[in-house]
């Protein structure tokens, strides 16, 4: 078992620098995808995304129930790619986001981290590090930025490696 974080600001180059990890490891790739698409221009930024993976690469759509998904298609000799977990966290909180039967976001953070430790296989996930600017104002984005902290931070806690991009450069953390 082999788990990944790569952080980085919005346009990082966080995602690229994943994809090529995903693509060295020489093994088949499960890219998981966290986000809903909610307006044209948003859809448009998933297919251009959608586009530059390899077409071998299967894709599952996971706005959700990741740790489920993740104990379900992990495997030796297997890669999942998630991408990303920010976008995760933003589908889990935002009301406007939950599914009918709703999110309980404590239970689904915790089920991440208590499994991902024991799953097989090669898992890189990618998350925006959102604390290097200022408070936001509004409730649900100070909500957004505390549980994107802590879970980066517990994430980095029991990754084997944690690498931060800037400018497309990787620095390794971890």
């Amino acid at each position: 078992m082999s788990v990944q974080l790569i952080l980085g600001g919005a346009r990082s180059g966080k995602s690229r620098y994943a994809e090529k990890l995903a693509l060295a490891s020489g093994m088949p790739v499960t890219y998981i995808a966290t986000a809903q698409v909610y307006d044209d221009e948003f859809g448009e930024r998933v297919a251009r995304h959608k586009a530059q993976r390899p077409a071998e690469w299967k894709t599952l759509e996971v706005p959700h129930y990741l740790a489920a998904c993740l104990q379900a298609n992990a495997a030796e000799g297997q890669c999942l790619l998630v991408e990303c977990l920010t976008l995760w966290l933003a589908q889990c909180i935002c009301p406007d986001c939950l599914p009918p039967e709703g999110i309980d976001w404590p239970a689904q953070r915790r089920l991440l981290l208590e499994n991902l430790p024991n799953l097989p296989g090669k898992i890189i996930m990618v998350s925006n590090e959102v604390g290097m600017g200022i408070v936001p104002l509004g409730e649900i984005n100070r909500q957004f930025q505390d549980q994107a902290g802590w879970l980066n931070q517990a994430l980095a806690e029991i990754s084997d490696q944690v690498t931060f991009v800037a400018a497309g450069l990787p620095l390794q953390l971890k």
